[in-house]
């Protein structure tokens, strides 16, 4: 997993409502289409970014293109952002202030 590739994806808001929507089931590209008002192609633009950073699978039917959550890689992410989490607890006990050595 790419943590640049996650946070980007993560970072612009259309991306966060395609997986929201996608939180209640896979859709396909059509009905997701018919949810978000972009032109097909950046749909298409933003459905690669999440394909990219690990977010969603795809899985093609005949010729339709169906959406789902990649929840490995969401797990994984929410992981790591706990660990950081744990890590500024760590650091703080560790800082020189709180061991009493900061004159």
């Amino acid at each position: 997993m790419s943590l640049s590739l996650l946070f980007k994806a993560l970072a612009d808001p259309t991306r966060r409502a395609v997986l929201q929507e996608l939180r209640a089931g896979e859709r396909s590209a059509g009905e997701l289409a018919q949810k978000f008002p972009l032109a097909r192609s950046t749909l298409s633009q933003h459905l690669g970014v999440l394909r990219e950073a690990g977010l969603v699978e795809v899985e093609v039917r005949g010729n339709r293109r169906v959406y789902r959550l990649a929840a490995s890689v969401m797990e994984e992410a929410l992981a790591y952002l706990l660990e950081l989490g744990k890590g500024d607890e760590e650091d703080e006990k560790a800082h020189p202030k709180h061991l009493g050595l900061d004159g």
